[in-house]
């Protein structure tokens, strides 16, 4: 069975007393009834946190660009601006939707859906604590790069339908940009499988630890240049600057989504930033420890004198505090990194990912395997550890 959020709240007596009276009250058993309203009601909230995040993306773009080039950025919708994204939903839903006459209307229609679908579809296993994930599926990495790539088929399909020559040339770009770079992207995730053994998020943050010693990212040599080039994939593959090319304003007004209004425009853009919530979330729980908190403190033990069920919500509030406040690290990073560098052409795009990326990942997967086999998994602290213990005993 996988562990999911389900799974969590049945440990616990006042979950399982509920079930049981519900069930005598109504005269049969709602055990699957009461877990999927829970399971439904734990997916809608889900939705609307990353639906909100998408929203303070937008704000966070603006006031961070602002910050970087000495000046104010949205101040006058609500404190500090804060509104601003509620102002810019309300527009982009009074705004008139428009499908270009010659446009192939059904898949003009559908593109921004798969995009949509693509992204909300991967936070299925998205580790955000022990106790909150919504399926820990055993192949979830293997899930997580199928259900993504739908956005490709979607920024593909949004060019091609429109009918227009520059969104045409933005999604045969935003295409052969995606596919290249999950190349190297997959090779340096396949590297991080390999070490922990399974393809589940569950598997992949058990084996890490609170302390930065204890993370993926410092395991070996190979893994912590492992973890630049999965950044820099992922940078390309959400079409984040300086990759993103199928948008490229100078060159063609708008990418893929030019002919795009109102709340069409506004999918393709949500499902641009809550994608980048994803792939810094997955780069946390691959390479940064996950949810793990340090000296265990998000497991329920550390808390013992505390009632069970107090103890392991305690837990689960820091975990959560650990997996967002590493995650969203990462996103003001990719903010950063978007108004701190130029756009690359599209011949230099592929050079990186062709000719440097590829060749890394692989040679770093390698190792990796070498690695795994010479020394049976263990650490470069590990290793120095034992080292130093065995000395000291010999001595």
């Amino acid at each position: 069975m996988n562990e999911s959020l389900i799974s969590y709240l049945s440990q616990f007596e006042g979950h399982q007393a509920f079930v049981k009276m519900a069930s005598e009250m109504a005269g049969t058993d709602l055990t699957s009834t009461i877990s999927f309203m829970i399971y439904l009601a734990a997916v809608l909230a889900v939705v609307g946190v990353m639906a909100t995040i998408g929203g303070l993306g937008t704000y966070a773009e603006r006031k961070i660009s602002a910050d970087l080039q000495a000046r104010q950025g949205p101040n006058r919708v609500g404190p500090f601006g804060l509104l601003q994204m509620l102002a810019d939903g309300v527009k982009m839903i009074l705004k008139e939707d428009i499908i270009p006459r010659d446009a192939d209307k059904f898949m003009f229609v559908i593109a921004p859906l798969l995009c949509i679908v693509g992204v909300f579809g991967s936070l299925a296993v998205v580790p955000f604590s022990s106790g909150f994930i919504l399926t820990d599926l055993n192949v979830g990495v293997f899930y997580l790069l199928g259900i993504s790539s739908l956005v490709g088929v979607g920024i593909f399909i949004g060019g091609y339908s429109s009918n227009s020559k520059w969104s045409m040339l933005g999604g045969m770009r935003g295409a052969s940009q995606i596919i290249s770079y999950e190349i190297p992207v997959t090779l340096s995730i396949i590297m991080i499988v390999l070490i922990a053994g399974g393809m589940s998020f569950g598997t992949l943050i058990s084996g890490q630890g609170g302390f930065p010693h204890q993370w993926y990212l410092f395991h070996n040599p190979f893994t912590f240049i492992g973890f630049f080039v999965y950044f820099i994939g992922a940078l390309a593959e959400t079409n984040r600057a300086p990759f993103d090319l199928p948008e490229a304003e100078s060159e063609l007004v708008s990418g893929y989504h030019t002919e795009y209004t109102g709340m069409r425009f506004a999918f393709f853009a949500l499902a641009e930033y809550i994608e980048v919530f994803v792939v810094c979330g997955v780069a946390v729980a691959l390479f940064l420890g996950g949810y793990k908190v340090p000296f265990d403190l998000g497991n329920g033990e550390a808390f013992s004198a505390l009632p069970p069920i107090i103890g392991k919500n305690i837990g689960q509030f820091l975990q959560l505090g650990s997996f967002f406040t590493k995650t969203l690290a990462l996103y003001y990073v990719v903010i950063w990194i978007r108004w701190t560098l130029p756009r690359l052409r599209v011949d230099q795009l592929m050079t990186l990912c062709w000719k440097y990326l590829t060749p890394i990942a692989l040679f770093n997967l390698l190792m990796v395997a070498v690695w795994v086999y010479a020394f049976e998994g263990q650490s470069m602290f590990e290793l120095f550890s034992s080292m130093g213990s065995g000395s000291s005993g010999g001595h």
